[in-house]
């Protein structure tokens, strides 16, 4: 189990993409049949684009994603993976959180 931090949205590219690498470095350990849970606040805003409803939910916060988003999105998508804050509808006081 690792703990880390997400660069926030204004961060450098470069940063960004050692994160990703990083992080698809460790889901690269995971055995093929293990199940991987990922945790924490990727300071990324899901929107509902249709091209990644594969992995995100209808209930967003946001219509458009911003660049953490969409690299939160492909990550899923890379690995078979879902995003399960968007998949149920919380009160709306909640749904920032």
């Amino acid at each position: 189990m690792h703990g880390t931090y997400a660069p926030t949205e204004d961060k450098e590219e470069g940063i960004k993409e050692q994160f990703c690498e990083e992080l698809q470095k460790t889901q690269d350990r995971v055995p093929k049949h293990g199940v991987t849970i990922l945790l924490g606040d990727m300071n990324a805003k899901l929107g509902n684009e249709k091209v990644l409803s594969q992995v995100v939910g209808c209930h967003t916060l946001h219509d458009i994603s911003n660049q953490n988003g969409e690299m939160v999105a492909n990550y899923a998508i890379s690995n078979d993976m879902f995003l399960i804050s968007t998949n149920f509808q919380h009160k709306k006081i909640r749904i920032g959180t």
